[in-house]
């Protein structure tokens, strides 16, 4: 059984994907054992609660500097016996020491088809925003294994879709979560649960 923890910092509608598939067994042999939030408040501690996952909010304004954060969060994701940890909307930046402690057991969902709109500040609607300006007709997302660089970890899976006229940020955002990322994190999840990857 691949113990997964997930780590958040918004609505969590992409930690809701993987709840809602282990729920109805397309992903198999996984349980979600930690959700953890960089961001108190944060609408995917409540999804978290509602299944009965253990949920905490960790600021790092509450710690002296990121050393002593990222040492909690370790210490958080061992106890929880994490085999794997899922970034799903997770807007902070990990040190190499961390990524490095769960080398090749660290995945990212970017709502881009990796090289493109990626990297230092391409996160949530900017990625959107970038992608109408430059007048692309496709887009898409990305699972991805996360090392020390923003985006730049192996790819594991991509899905792509199509950009349609009249498209606003928010629509695009919204038909990518829906038609890639809610398919492929929870896709690749499974792949990872039973040996595929």
């Amino acid at each position: 059984m691949l113990k997964v923890s997930v780590l958040v910092s918004g609505g969590g509608t992409n930690l809701q994907a993987i709840i809602d598939r282990v729920a109805d067994g397309k992903i198999t042999n996984t349980e979600i054992v930690k959700v953890i939030s960089n961001k108190k408040g944060a609408y995917a501690l409540e999804r978290a609660q509602k299944r009965n996952i253990p949920a905490l909010a960790l600021s790092k304004k509450d710690f002296g500097d990121s050393d002593e954060w990222e040492n909690r969060l370790i210490e958080e994701l061992d106890g929880a016996g994490t085999d794997l940890i899922v970034l799903a909307g997770f807007l902070a930046i990990l040190s190499e020491k961390f990524t490095k402690h769960y080398e090749n057991r660290i995945i990212n969902i970017h709502p881009s088809l990796i090289p493109s709109f990626c990297g230092a500040g391409y996160y949530g609607l900017k990625v959107h925003e970038e992608a109408l300006k430059k007048g692309v007709k496709v887009t898409g997302a990305t699972v991805h294994y996360v090392n020390e660089g923003i985006d730049s970890g192996k790819i594991i899976s991509q899905k792509a879709v199509y950009v349609q006229d009249g498209d606003t940020p928010e629509t695009l955002q919204r038909r990518v979560m829906e038609q890639a990322e809610w398919i492929l994190l929870p896709q690749a999840i499974d792949d990872i649960a039973n040996n595929r990857i």
